[in-house]
């Protein structure tokens, strides 16, 4: 029983600070390691990456708007610190309390109260890294900021209201602008439509104007031909009558009137 207080064992993941009677004689790396029985103890710290959970930070944006605040910070303690964190903080605890505890609340706070509400929840990527970027630097001490991830903003009940209310009055609003373009279109439509009507219209009524002056023209360049025709050719009246008559004489003969066809000459 006595050789197996003798020994100690410290996991990859951790740390050794040995102390005797209470005080600090060195670190232990991870393995198996000798210790004094009843003299020495071996205090483990944690060296890999931890996550600290931050579901009740409060805050007002910079229109005074209430909000709750949940974030995550990602730290891990440096193994060659181990030593200087246990002599000044006693533990891992002790240290978060001290140095990352109460440096998340100011800055969220202080960093948060920059942005409008409606600009911290459509810039929440700008929003988060300025976060990570304050309590990176408020930080100091043996410890590091692996990451800080803002995971929920929670506004008042009554603001929630608000927006929702917004956005719907703004679809709203979209929905009557995409239905005055939609009518303006149709309207384009109809006007585009009742102008070609038109067109096709007046195109058929010059079409049938045309017809009916080339008709005319022709017509009387036929009335022309033939007055001409008349003017020099006096006997083509008779020609004409004689080419169109029956042989037939009138059975009814006005006294003194002239046979048909027969000259007097």
């Amino acid at each position: 029983m006595f050789g197996l207080k003798s020994f100690y064992t410290v996991d990859q993941g951790e740390r050794g600070v040995i102390l005797r009677t209470g005080a600090v004689v060195g670190t232990a790396e991870p393995g198996l390691g000798f210790k004094i029985p009843f003299l020495d103890r071996v205090v483990k710290i944690s060296v890999q990456s931890r996550a600290q959970i931050y579901d009740s930070v409060p805050a007002y944006s910079r229109d005074q708007q209430a909000a709750v605040i949940t974030l995550s910070v990602n730290y891990r303690l440096p193994a060659a610190e181990v030593e200087r964190i246990y002599a000044d903080y006693g533990s891992e605890e002790g240290l978060v309390e001290r140095l990352i505890d109460r440096r998340v609340f100011e800055q969220a706070k202080n960093v948060f109260g920059q942005f409008n509400a409606v600009t911290a929840i459509q810039e929440r990527v700008r929003l988060n890294a300025e976060t990570e970027a304050a309590i990176r630097d408020s930080v100091k001490g043996p410890v590091l900021i692996d990451s800080v991830q803002i995971e929920n903003i929670d506004f008042s009940d009554a603001y929630e209201q608000s927006i929702e209310n917004r956005m719907l009055a703004e679809v709203e609003v979209q929905k009557l602008r995409q239905n005055a373009e939609r009518e303006k279109v149709q309207a384009q439509i109809t006007v585009t439509q009742a102008n070609a009507q038109a067109d096709a219209v007046r195109a058929q009524a010059e079409a049938q104007a045309a017809a009916t002056r080339l008709a005319g023209d022709a017509e009387a360049d036929a009335i022309r031909a033939k007055g001409a025709a008349l003017r020099d050719n006096p006997s083509l009246i008779e020609l004409t009558a004689a080419e169109r008559w029956n042989g037939q004489l009138p059975t009814t003969m006005i006294p003194g009137s002239a046979v048909p066809f027969i000259g007097t000459k």
